[in-house]
């Protein structure tokens, strides 16, 4: 009987280093939902949530957090949702879809915003922003000032790793 074994999205990469005095580590596996409204249906799936992200908003709800994704696209990361939240909207499991680095230093601002093409200066703590880093999509969410969360698809985790080492 073949035995399957788990490994990460970065696989053989070595984790967490130090860049430019800012460390690069990988994040824990998260549950990630996509949440899409249902036409007419966004007032009671606001109701449910509490509210619906606004491009580039991210809502931190203890256990979850809400984090806009797209347009009428928003990322639920976390175990669980409210109860009825399939009524109101299109749900669909990305967890495996996607991996994390966290880039956190007194210089990940300005390591972060070289390989972006947006002006990463002018996204608040607690914002999200939607980019590439050269040809791999992003989700860019920064949590604290110095404190950087970037997604990624999975089947992008080496080459993403590599853009920071460039």
């Amino acid at each position: 009987m073949i035995k399957l074994k788990e490994t990460t999205a970065f696989g053989q990469v070595q984790l967490p280093v130090t860049l430019a005095g800012c460390s690069l580590r990988v994040l824990p596996p998260a549950r990630i939902t996509g949440i899409a409204p249902f036409p007419g249906h966004e007032t009671e799936l606001r109701a449910l949530l509490g509210a619906f992200p606004a491009p580039g908003e991210v809502l931190i709800h203890d256990p979850w957090r809400l984090v806009w994704a797209a347009r009428d696209l928003a990322f639920a990361f976390g175990e669980s949702l409210p109860d009825g939240v399939a009524e109101h909207a299109a749900l669909t499991d990305q967890s495996d879809g996607w991996c994390g680095l966290e880039l956190q230093g007194k210089g990940a601002e300005t390591l972060l915003g070289r390989r972006l093409p947006v002006d990463i200066r002018k996204l608040p703590p607690c914002a999200s922003v939607r980019s590439l880093m050269d040809h791999i999509p992003v989700l860019i969410l920064r949590m604290e000032v110095a404190t950087f969360e970037i997604w990624s698809w999975r089947s992008m985790a080496a080459s993403l790793v590599q853009k920071f080492r460039t």
